[in-house]
């Protein structure tokens, strides 16, 4: 007779997941790293990770629901986008993979949600449940890794030797056991070996020994969850990336069979369409960019966050084409776009970009951009 996990299983991959495990509650051995990485101020301005309730809520997932007694761990796949597509139009600036779909913050509850119901109906108990994707304080990727989903590699992302790594974690915590041996009695070899494929290709040199990042130096971290200016010195190895970064994952071997035979993936038309769409004319108000990616995690980085990055990345490209796309961004109501579009602008030695940036300097206010105006002029 199948257990319940059993018949689970083959409902979870009929909605769109690739990979299902299940494992028990309990202090998660990776904590301590967790802790480590936390007090090197790895976790940069995400205050939130580093909390008294969030630190004991990520101990152990009892922590998250007493009644706990199994953990379903299953992983949803996104595009394995190459670094090669994404630079085929000179004018298409770097996105990560996971946004070529609908927001999976969105998208992915529901699809927990029925999980939880067929649970329920096979069961006939009035489960408690709790669902989560990148929502919780919870330790994923050491569920994932307890679960048989993979192991964790030094890139700090979860690895299935036979479906990589491009795939969103989500978590289902229950109030019932799914199957009478719920945890794995041997975890997932670690395949990584004496790759350094990933340490190697970072661009910003953020990956730590110890399989973790340090946010401060994540283009992810910096394009998306910073809420501030993107620090000078990093500016120009952001490059082309608008928001996110897949290139540790890109360059990993046990991605390259994925990405081989992975359909070609494009983002949403309107969405690529006004990436390419360098008119001064057609810049974004706060309400035209929520309409534009309401259903888009880019949305995740609000207005302020996407000129930002999009100015630095008009700055590393050093098209002619973007100066009077970045004058018009001088002039933007919000000072953290004018700071790195002044920024952007001392990438091109015309005089006209220098007249431009003299006559903003005589009417700024803003004293982070009167210093980006003045080291745009030097």
């Amino acid at each position: 007779m199948n257990t319940l996990f059993e018949q689970v299983k083959p409902f979870c991959f009929s909605l769109g997941f690739n990979l299902v495990g299940v494992t028990t509650p309990g202090d998660l051995e990776y904590f301590s790293i967790y802790e480590k990485w936390i007090a090197d101020s790895c976790h940069a301005d995400m205050h939130y990770l580093a909390g008294e309730h969030a630190l004991y809520q990520r101990k152990s997932p009892r922590n998250v629901m007493p009644s706990c007694q199994s953990i379903l761990v299953l992983a949803f796949p996104y595009p394995s986008i190459t670094i090669q597509s994404q630079r085929k139009e000179t004018t298409l600036s770097s996105i990560a993979g996971y946004a070529y779909l609908q927001d999976y913050h969105a998208f992915l509850p529901p699809l927990l949600q029925k999980v939880v119901h067929f649970i329920q109906e096979r069961s006939g108990l009035s489960v408690e449940s709790k669902v989560f994707t990148d929502s919780e304080p919870l330790l994923e990727r050491e569920l994932g890794y307890q679960a048989g989903l993979g192991w964790i590699g030094k890139n700090s992302c979860l690895i299935n030797k036979d479906f990589g790594s491009f795939f969103l974690l989500s978590e289902i915590l229950l109030d019932i056991p799914l199957s009478a041996e719920q945890k794995n009695s041997q975890y997932p070899p670690d395949h990584c070996g004496t790759c350094q494929h990933c340490i190697e290709n970072c661009p910003t040199h953020c990956i730590r020994e110890n399989r973790t990042l340090d946010s401060r130096r994540c283009i992810s971290y910096l394009t998306i969850e910073n809420k501030g200016e993107i620090p000078l010195d990093l500016r120009t190895l952001i490059g082309d990336h608008l928001f996110g970064c897949d290139i540790c994952q890109q360059v990993c071997p046990w991605n390259q069979k994925i990405i081989a035979v992975a359909p070609a993936a494009n983002l949403p038309d309107k969405v690529q369409q006004f990436l390419q769409d360098l008119d001064p004319a057609h810049i974004l108000n706060e309400n035209e960019f929520k309409q534009k990616f309401t259903f888009s995690s880019i949305s995740r980085v609000k207005r302020s966050g996407f000129y930002r990055n999009f100015s630095v990345v008009l700055g590393n490209k050093k098209d002619p084409a973007s100066i009077l796309f970045l004058m018009q961004l001088l002039r933007d109501s919000d000072p953290l776009i004018r700071q790195h579009a002044a920024w952007a602008l001392g990438s091109f030695h015309f005089e006209s970009v220098c007249s431009y940036l003299t006559e903003a300097l005589k009417i700024e206010k803003d004293q982070k951009v009167i210093q980006e105006i003045n080291q745009a002029l030097s």
